[in-house]
């Protein structure tokens, strides 16, 4: 797996001009291939009546899955250069929409790749990205009386905690990055006098 990836911070819409053709583009966070293609569904389904509704979209975070539709665009000048846009950006996990209402004047091969690539560049920029890193998700199991201090000692050097449930003893679900398994161990023990059970689980990506 990839210790981290790159993706946009959030959805949202830009939008630019170019000889009176609006191009609008529809970014998003996508964590599955399905989770894409029903974004695209539905910018599709908000402009009914647009010239093109062109699409790139990178799922995983190797970038194993990577697809792009010019939606009757000249071949290779809309899809493919908003997917070279988010390559070349390093996003994953994410879909880009672009819309385009003709506004009378051809672009022109060259002006069609400009505008569809530029205009995912501009949405990257406006919208801001976040790095996520891979985790080793993990569950520490402690008595009721040293919970409450753990877990504050734990948020107060930076941990991740995913979670906390009370039963018979306390369950703190946190996320670790490899390397750092180790020498968390030492200092789960230090922390509550050997008291605390470490269990380790998969893994998952989170906010570095």
């Amino acid at each position: 797996m990839q210790e981290q990836y790159r993706t946009v911070a959030r959805a949202g819409v830009h939008e630019t001009e170019i000889n009176r053709s609006r191009f609008i583009c529809a970014l998003a966070p996508a964590a599955s291939e399905q989770e894409a293609q029903d974004f695209i569904a539905r910018v599709r389904a908000e402009h009914p009546t647009a010239t093109h509704n062109c699409f790139a979209y990178v799922i995983g975070a190797d970038a194993s899955v990577q697809k792009a539709s010019d939606d009757g665009e000249p071949g290779g000048t809309a899809g493919v250069p908003m997917l070279q846009m988010l390559t070349r950006r390093d996003m994953r996990y994410v879909v880009a929409v672009v819309t385009r209402y003709y506004g009378g004047v051809k672009l022109g091969a060259g002006g069609l790749i400009r505008a569809y690539g530029g205009v995912v560049g501009e949405a990257i920029d406006a919208l801001g990205t976040i790095t996520r890193q891979r985790f080793r998700l993990a569950t520490i199991t402690i008595g009721h009386q040293r919970a409450g201090k753990l877990e504050n000692d734990l948020r107060a050097t930076g941990r991740s905690v995913r979670g906390v449930s009370y039963t018979e003893s306390v369950v703190i679900e946190i996320g670790l990055p490899d390397a750092d398994v180790e020498s968390f161990r030492g200092w789960l023990a230090d922390a509550t006098a050997g008291e605390a059970r470490l269990e380790l689980g998969g893994e998952a990506y989170g906010d570095a």
